[in-house]
């Protein structure tokens, strides 16, 4: 039985060479590649099973009264082709507190402890406040009252949004320019931290400004010691999905793919590629790739592109940091197509490709058909253009 299966693939991939399938470049050239691998094997399977090759390649019925085949229905639904990559969950940004003011440590969060827009990420001497604000621009200076700047409408935008001042009021002074509002508001933002007689001006180093909330991975600092120097390591609190792509697959990977990520549960949930590198780096052993096969063999050093995923929705990985996903791109789509299952396409000895219709008192004949562009590999279908019909059977190999 292997020798005859054998036979019937060799001949089969014999026959698709012959047919001048030419190779691509890009997404399409990945696809007609994909294509001729998983249609030769199928081909050569069914041909064997189901006797369609007759002894000179020509294409035969079944006997009369012959088992019924194992068949499935033709369908016209929507499609899509997926390469599934290894990638890492984690969190995107990466920040280094550094103290700038003088003092001593009196109080550090905790690994893991989420900072938040107006709250303290640590305290020097008598449990003053180094507050976390929002902002681009770094606290590179003491603020007090006629200062302006960049810096200071940051400042006045962050104590806005924290409920300490007045927009109307900080917007009629100007919004980088630092005023009596700005100073009260100063004045109840330390307050409410705790601060003991604030003055209503900043001293340098008493707060930080980062692009968002900040979730603590390392503390650097210890009680008792300088406040000035590194303090905390931190990243954002965005979950973001990273992919060490073989650079040979650059080219099926674009910015704004739509992808479904798959957690270390088993759940799925979506996500966007929101960039794709340019510049490949090589890494022994990466784990790009389809599958992590990046076709380099076990230590060879295999040159790889970064690119990242943006969720959906970030809550969906809950807590996890440096995990293990699977990420699945759809590489093609189309809407509406006529679809049959892989198992069913025969390849023909004089080219192309044919499915066998199950009619009627166990009749069956044969139906040329095209096949592709997609092919969808989560469901087991391919698109095919021919003279089907939705709701016809064709068959399948047995189970």
């Amino acid at each position: 039985m292997s020798e005859t299966f054998s036979r019937g693939r060799d001949a089969t991939r014999q026959a698709d060479t012959g047919a001048g399938l030419t190779p691509r470049s890009g997404r399409g050239r990945r696809a007609a590649a994909g294509a001729a691998a998983v249609m030769v094997a199928v081909g050569g399977v069914a041909a064997w099973r189901a006797g369609v090759f007759g002894r000179d390649g020509v294409p035969v019925t079944a006997a009369e009264g012959a088992a019924p085949p194992a068949t499935q229905a033709v369908t016209r639904q929507d499609l899509a082709a997926t390469t599934p990559l290894t990638a890492t969950l984690g969190y995107a940004g990466s920040y280094t507190v550094t103290g700038r003011g003088s003092g001593t440590l009196t109080w550090l969060p905790s690994a893991g402890q989420v900072i938040s827009q107006g709250q303290a990420l640590y305290r020097v001497d008598n449990g003053s406040p180094v507050v976390l604000l929002f902002g681009s621009v770094p606290d590179w200076r003491p603020m007090w009252a006629g200062d302006t700047g960049a810096d200071v409408s940051q400042l006045n935008h962050d104590l806005v949004r924290l409920g300490y001042a007045d927009s109307a009021d900080i917007g009629a002074l100007g919004w980088d320019y630092y005023s009596w509002e700005t100073s009260l508001g100063v004045q109840r933002m330390e307050e409410h931290l705790g601060a003991a007689s604030p003055p209503g001006s900043l001293t340098l180093g008493s707060v930080v400004f980062e692009p968002g909330a900040l979730r603590v991975t390392q503390v650097t600092g210890s009680l008792g010691g300088e406040a000035g120097g590194p303090v905390l390591e931190g990243t954002s609190t965005t979950h973001v999905v990273t992919i060490s792509l073989d650079a040979s697959q650059q080219a099926e990977v674009q910015a704004g793919d739509k992808v479904t990520v798959t957690l270390p549960n088993g759940m799925t949930t979506p996500g966007t590629v929101s960039w794709v590198g340019q510049v490949a780096t090589a890494s022994s052993g990466g784990s790009g790739g389809s599958g992590g096969n990046n076709g380099n063999g076990g230590g060879d050093a295999a040159a790889t592109i970064p690119v990242t995923v943006t969720l959906t929705d970030s809550a969906a990985a809950g807590s996890l940091d440096q995990a293990p996903v699977t990420v699945n791109i759809t590489t093609s789509s189309a809407k509406n197509a006529l679809a049959v299952p892989v198992g069913a396409l025969l390849a023909q000895a004089s080219g192309g490709y044919a499915v066998e219709v199950a009619g009627a008192d166990n009749t069956r004949h044969l139906v040329p058909v095209q096949v592709g562009p997609v092919f969808d590999d989560a469901d087991g279908l391919v698109q095919v253009t021919g003279a089907l019909t939705p709701g016809q059977l064709v068959v399948v190999p047995a189970a």
